[in-house]
């Protein structure tokens, strides 16, 4: 609709919450240089963003009539980031798959929130504050492990820092392919690419090895170091 025409070369995005996770989202989408309509049912909050999104307004997901008046509708994609109101999730879920926004997003709280809102056709469910623990206590677990990224179906990227043990060894002679499985999809020295499998190497203290992988085989290697 109209909304789209006027941000042709932009994404468009509506976020319903503007609490912590919600702003967060809203923000960071409008920093990327798309299009973002922020709603919520608390003034004090749709005004504190007022003048960082496209749009932020002051309405109740729970009316359908009133998203759409907001222009929620015309969203490529709708973000539910409503976690402590279960009702106000639910519908909002509800209207937006109603109003005819093609991708929805929400947050759920719990596990019986999380199977409601896959019902609804909720196109991803997520839980932010588990995943996030999650995410930190794998990198705490192992002082080597920097960050990781999931890709899905239980495979990897982990960032892991060069130990002590490894310095001056060749990417080569390591034993992350034969004996745990892995590839190495890149040597980091600081902001420079210097290696991948295949590639001549020689590690130093202060590199960044790239390993792709299964968990299990990631945490073997990295227990083997």
């Amino acid at each position: 609709m109209g909304n789209k025409k006027r941000h042709l070369g932009k994404r468009t995005f509506g976020v319903v919450g503007l609490g912590n996770f919600g702003a967060t989202v809203a923000n960071e989408l409008q920093r990327f240089g798309n299009h973002v309509i922020g709603i919520d049912i608390a003034q004090s909050r749709v005004s504190s963003h007022a003048d960082m999104l496209s749009h932020a307004m002051i309405v109740d997901a729970r009316d359908d009539v009133a998203l759409r008046e907001a222009g929620i509708g015309d969203c490529e994609v709708g973000v539910i980031a409503i976690g402590s109101d279960l009702e106000a999730s639910i519908l909002a879920a509800i209207n937006l798959k109603l109003i005819g926004v093609p991708a929805v997003w929400a947050k759920a709280t719990t596990k019986t929130h999380h199977r409601i809102l896959t019902k609804l056709g909720v196109d991803r469910v997520i839980h932010p504050e588990v995943e996030v623990g999650q995410h930190i206590a794998q990198v705490l677990h192992n002082p080597l492990v920097r960050d990781y990224v999931s890709l899905g179906n239980g495979y990897h990227v982990v960032n892991f820092r060069i130990p002590q043990s490894l310095e001056g060894k060749r990417l080569a002679d390591l034993p992350h392919r034969e004996k745990f499985n892995l590839r190495c999809t890149g040597v980091m020295r600081g902001t420079e690419f210097v290696g991948q499998d295949g590639t001549e190497c020689e590690l130093r203290g202060d590199d960044l090895l790239l390993l792709l992988g299964r968990r299990s085989d990631l945490r073997d290697f990295a227990a083997s170091l």
